[in-house]
């Protein structure tokens, strides 16, 4: 089946798996495995205690090259640069890059967290909670955004969760030859989830709005963090409690039930290009069935059945129609009005038409879809030769065959010929 894609109302790529020293690529282009264990080492001395880190750190903010009162912003902005420069797959050889980098990332852990910022300000390094209990503390979701632009490894988006989009729906749409030929606007209605009028699809009753959902914060989906023979392994889930939106509804509408969508029925003006053929389908965006909680509808495909003409066929952008003729018309030729798809349109037949011969007519065919002009009209010419002959009729072909010497079967003088002559 063609598919033809027209506007009538997404895929991330996959980092290499390694880098040459010296290649252009730059820092964004980390191994996996070499980016998760030197992950897995910093989490490792994170758990054990800033305390052991901390007899040779210096002081965060200088680690950083920011001041006290730097801003979240500055304080990422710098962050990241420095992961950059000291991170041991881009550092090269430099022993001191891989302790230097840890050093980094603690000290951004601390700092991008206001409570242990707090603690931090307050009570130093050895302070309480400056160790921090939660081994990723958001930075392993920063080294990410150095390497990755935002964009998780295993083949997630990072960032705020939202509505999924509506499904895609596909139904048959049946034109005529000269509806296809030619191009039409064609209303159709198709029964499919709708938008919920009472809440404007967002799933809750009116006056309220969804909160965000305190399991993922906000992020649809769960990190897990596991053991294997290759190191700990980062793995994503879709949020259970929100179902990967990132907010969940305390007070579901009525009329949905909290999904933002019902059953409905969906009416559409659709134009149909010229020159669409039989079995291809077309793609009319986001009128397709309303997505769950004002999320983005999906695409309605029509698929397109021609039905068939009484007069042509179709092949490729030309027309193709049979004319029958008689003998005598092939023989002495004629003029023959033919009904086009554009109207009347007089043919002229030579004396000594064969069968079988083809007669074009120029720009009489389908318009060439997303192209300028139009096919041809080809007609193909049956002589029609009579199964009976009159008595009189008879004769004059005979006379004919005398007159140009062909051989032809003698004339039927049996009783039941002599019987039909008495009648006449």
């Amino acid at each position: 089946m063609r598919e033809a894609v027209f506007g009538l109302g997404s895929s991330s790529g996959t980092p290499s798996a390694s880098r040459a020293p010296g290649s252009t690529a730059g820092s964004r282009r980390v191994g996996y495995l070499g980016l998760l264990c030197v992950v897995e080492a910093s989490l490792i001395d994170r758990r054990v205690g800033a305390g052991n880190l901390g007899a040779s750190m210096a002081d965060y903010y200088e680690l950083l090259g920011v001041d006290r009162d730097a801003p979240n912003d500055e304080i990422k902005r710098a962050y990241r640069t420095m992961a950059r420069q000291f991170h041991p797959d881009v550092a090269g050889d430099d022993p001191t890059a891989e302790a230097r980098f840890k050093e980094i990332a603690v000290a951004y852990e601390t700092l991008s967290d206001p409570e242990k910022r707090r603690r931090y300000d307050m009570f130093g390094e050895g302070g309480p909670g400056s160790g921090g209990s939660d081994p990723f503390g958001g930075g392993l979701g920063d080294i990410f955004d150095v390497f990755f632009g935002g964009n998780d490894p295993f083949g997630g988006q990072r960032g705020q969760a939202g509505p999924p989009r509506g499904q895609d729906a596909e139904m048959e749409l049946e034109l005529t030859l000269e509806e296809a030929v030619f191009g039409v606007t064609r209303t159709i209605e198709v029964r499919m989830p709708v938008e919920c009028g009472r809440c404007d699809g967002s799933g809750c009753e009116p006056g309220t709005h969804p909160s965000m959902c305190h399991t993922c914060n906000g992020e649809g989906q769960v990190r897990q963090v596991r053991r294997t023979l290759l190191g700990q392994m980062v793995t994503a889930r879709a949020c259970s409690d929100c179902g990967g939106l990132g907010k969940t509804v305390q007070n579901p509408c009525t009329e949905c039930r909290g999904d933002g969508r019902v059953q409905g029925l969906r009416r559409r003006d659709i134009q149909i290009p010229a020159g669409i053929d039989n079995g291809q389908r077309l793609r009319s965006t986001r009128n397709g069935p309303a997505a769950p909680r004002g999320g983005v509808a999906g695409d309605l495909y029509l698929r397109i059945r021609v039905a068939p003409h009484e007069l042509y066929s179709r092949e490729g952008d030309d027309l193709v129609s049979r004319l029958e003729i008689a003998m005598t018309q092939a023989a002495l030729g004629a003029k023959i009005t033919l009904e086009t798809l554009d109207g009347p349109e007089e043919l002229t037949i030579p004396g000594g038409t064969q069968p079988g011969r083809v007669f074009r007519l120029r720009g009489r065919g389908a318009t060439q879809l997303q192209g300028r002009g139009r096919g041809d009209l080809v007609v193909h010419v049956d002589v029609v030769i009579p199964e009976k002959l009159g008595a009189e009729e008879e004769d004059l072909v005979r006379r004919l065959a005398e007159l140009r010497g062909d051989d032809v079967a003698p004339a039927d003088h049996g009783l039941l010929s002599k019987l039909k002559s008495a009648f006449k």
